[in-house]
């Protein structure tokens, strides 16, 4: 009963996972005081990290103070105190897995109401129709402000390092700052880092070699990549295969593949296109072929919640199962298809058709889930999509006010 899934892999950094089963990012949304991790997320991790998963990957870390994907994300710079970083990665390592950080920066995703820079490769907004006004215009980036930002990924990953963590995951999917300038909708540049696929992917392979340089060559290197963004003339499936090409000469130890991002919500299985119709690892048709010529050792994202799902995708090639939704749900899920069993209930996909709305409310039942987690509470599944997306939204208010007082303090160094 526990055949490859429970193998350890061996990545080219010598690091060992211990099996094959990841918990992927789940964007917590639950900074403490100081956009600092804090007792909830140390707990939280604590419950994972019991429940036999391999590797742990926490939900996006901001590398720039002024650019969040909500008010309550955590944000480790140059002047973000250690202490709380390095009680997180004990948390995440207590079970005798790893835990890596992945460390993203919005771009263009920030909602209207923060404080702060909209930044992107273009002046191009998020475009959602009526709920495009949920998000700021952003202002195309100076190559001095592309620069700065390749540096604090740098940063990032070198303070994760000295915290303890075991790695990090740029964060190059969804829509998020990376995934912009790969998108040729969204890159409309027309310098270095515009128009070609290879200039395109220049900032992100740029932020790859200078992490590499800041850690030890024992510290792991990922990258989350969309197998696809689903929509029409954005990043596809070739463009994925050729920027995994590039990223192997770089020291890269697991490519992690999802797809989507806001305006077509791909990853929580609702789409703009019928390419990610099945109801369970919604990307693996795309997977298989790109896992033929990839060079480095895949991930796959989206929808897993079951053993022999989870086999299916294994016996594809891809070498790492990642699961969401599924553990927030059920933390033990790793040591219970061990035993044999399987989870006793399953989050119900919300079905809404405002797709926006829907993919909102999916996330908030997530986070719903991980928040009774952190306070030592079962999971509940079965709570009503609206009432968590309500709940959530008044969590976010009060996270606004914080994040704007945090905002305007002076910050020292750390």
């Amino acid at each position: 009963m526990t055949g490859e899934l429970f193998s350890p892999l061996h990545l080219r950094s010598g690091q060992v996972l211990k099996n094959r089963i990841a918990k992927a990012a789940m964007e917590e949304n639950m900074a403490g005081d100081g956009q600092l991790p804090d007792e909830q997320l140390f707990t939280l991790y604590r419950q994972w990290a019991a429940g036999g998963t391999g590797l742990l990957i926490t939900g996006n870390v901001m590398v720039h103070a002024e650019a969040l994907t909500g008010p309550a994300g955590v944000v480790l710079d140059e002047h973000a105190p250690l202490g709380p970083f390095a009680d997180w990665a004990e948390a995440g390592k207590s079970g005798g897995g790893a835990i890596w950080m992945q460390i993203n920066h919005p771009g263009r995703q920030v909602a209207s109401d923060m404080p702060g820079v909209v930044w992107g490769p273009s002046d191009i907004g998020v475009s959602l129709g009526k709920h495009s006004s949920r998000f700021g215009r952003p202002t195309a980036m100076t190559a001095r402000q592309i620069d700065d930002t390749v540096t604090r990924y740098a940063v990032t990953a070198h303070r994760a390092e000295k915290a303890g963590f075991d790695g990090v995951e740029i964060h190059a999917a969804h829509g998020y700052l990376l995934s912009q300038f790969l998108s040729p909708l969204v890159n409309k540049r027309t310098d270095r880092w515009g128009g070609s696929l290879e200039n395109r992917a220049r900032m992100l392979l740029d932020i790859v070699r200078a992490v590499r340089a800041a850690v030890p060559p024992s510290f792991a290197v990922a990258v989350k990549l969309n197998s696809a963004d689903f929509q029409r003339g954005g990043f596809d499936a070739e463009d994925a295969r050729q920027v995994i090409e590039m990223l192997e000469p770089l020291g890269v130890d697991l490519v992690e593949l999802s797809g989507g991002s806001y305006e077509s919500p791909a990853m929580t299985g609702r789409s703009a296109d019928t390419r990610t119709q099945a109801r369970e690892a919604y990307f693996l048709d795309l997977a298989e072929d790109l896992v033929t010529t990839s060079p480095i050792p895949l991930m796959l994202t989206g929808g897993i919640t079951r053993r022999g799902t989870a086999q299916k995708v294994l016996d594809s090639g891809v070498a790492v199962i990642g699961m969401g939704t599924a553990l927030a749900v059920t933390p033990d899920l790793p040591d219970r298809w061990r035993g044999g069993r399987e989870a006793d209930r399953l989050m119900r996909p919300v079905k809404w058709s405002d797709k926006a709305l829907a993919s909102a409310a999916s996330m908030a039942q997530v986070r719903h889930q991980m928040r009774r987690l952190a306070r030592g509470s079962r999971p509940k599944p079965g709570t009503h999509p609206a009432i968590a997306l309500v709940a959530e939204q008044r969590k976010q208010r009060t996270a606004l006010r914080r994040y704007r007082a945090w905002l305007a303090e002076p910050r020292g160094g750390a």
